[in-house]
């Protein structure tokens, strides 16, 4: 008789996206604004077990992804990998002291906070460009 396998059900797909989103440091107005959507309009999405998929095909655009990463999002094979790589990380040791090649957790946080201030640096430059134009437009 052959062993019987677990039958995983199927992740809650608006639950995902809430995640990537907040991985990649994206607030639910933000990315309602990339979409063209309101922003109790993307919560009801993320509370949402099944997403359309035309709406996932513009959610994975706006993400930067393709529609079958985000299918196929696993949070915990990430951590998984991120755990196995910094367990496997290469010690050496010189003299007093033992270092770890690099930790994986820190590049992945260092990255993310490299996007949010870049985001951020973004968001002024577009100020700066609003407050020219209002100034452009007085001025005639």
């Amino acid at each position: 008789m052959p062993p019987k396998t677990a039958i995983t059900p199927q992740p809650h797909m608006g639950r995902k996206i809430e995640k990537i989103r907040t991985l990649k440091g994206l607030k639910q107005e933000t990315l309602a604004k990339q979409l063209g959507i309101t922003q109790s309009a993307l919560s009801k999405i993320e509370r949402s077990e099944m997403v359309e998929d035309d709406k996932l095909d513009k959610i994975a655009a706006a993400l930067e992804m393709t529609v079958e990463s985000l299918k196929n999002f696993n949070e915990e094979a990430i951590i998984n990998n991120i755990q196995n790589n910094f367990e496997g990380a290469v010690v050496t040791s010189q003299g007093n002291h033992s270092s770890n090649t690099f930790n994986p957790l820190e590049k992945y946080i260092e990255a993310m906070e490299e996007n949010k201030k870049l985001y951020e640096r973004m968001l002024e430059m577009e100020r700066e460009k609003i407050k020219f134009l209002e100034e452009l437009l007085r001025g005639k």
